[in-house]
């Protein structure tokens, strides 16, 4: 399953036509830069173009990339694989474009289902999670614990309505 990208291949995307691509090279222009007086040029910006591109690192899980682009870069992250529900969402999410909301909503929609995801498979393997150091409520309670109270007495309140209104009995 190892897939390792032609050498000539970034050169070829690099002197593909990039119009449809709205903003593209806007940063070319040296005379509209937004550093402009701050950064001192010597010349060297320039120069770094030419180095040694780091090798294609194996492809041999699934990874999710932009539609933007025409392959995955050279090093990516692989400790945590899209699988189960958020991995499903995390899918759906990278068939539409960066620019688009659809994109980053199903992203952090998928990081929620993910914890919940994490919660299950610690019950299903006998370990019970440790919400106060995971949720980082000991620390908010030594650093910043009228916050703290107030988020927990929000919550509270919330789901007593919630269960309040569940399990009211209906009037005839």
């Amino acid at each position: 399953m190892e897939k390792v990208i032609d050498p000539e291949m970034d050169r070829k995307i690099a002197n593909e036509p990039k119009d449809h691509i709205p903003g593209w090279g806007m940063d070319a222009d040296p005379e509209n830069d937004p550093t402009y007086p701050m950064k001192h040029r010597d010349g060297s910006d320039y120069q770094r173009i030419h180095y040694e591109k780091a090798p294609q690192q194996p492809v041999n899980l699934e990874i999710l990339r932009s539609i933007e682009r025409p392959s995955v870069t050279r090093v990516f992250g692989t400790s945590a694989p899209p699988s189960g529900v958020s991995g499903a969402i995390r899918r759906w999410a990278f068939r539409y474009s960066e620019a688009t909301a659809a994109h980053w909503m199903g992203l952090i929609l998928a990081d929620r289902v993910d914890v919940v995801q994490g919660i299950v498979t610690d019950l299903g393997h006998g370990r019970v999670p440790n919400f106060i150091e995971e949720f980082g409520w000991r620390a908010e309670w030594k650093h910043n614990r009228s916050r703290f109270i107030t988020r927990m007495a929000t919550k509270v309140i919330t789901i007593a309505v919630i269960t309040a209104l569940l399990t009211r009995k209906k009037s005839k």
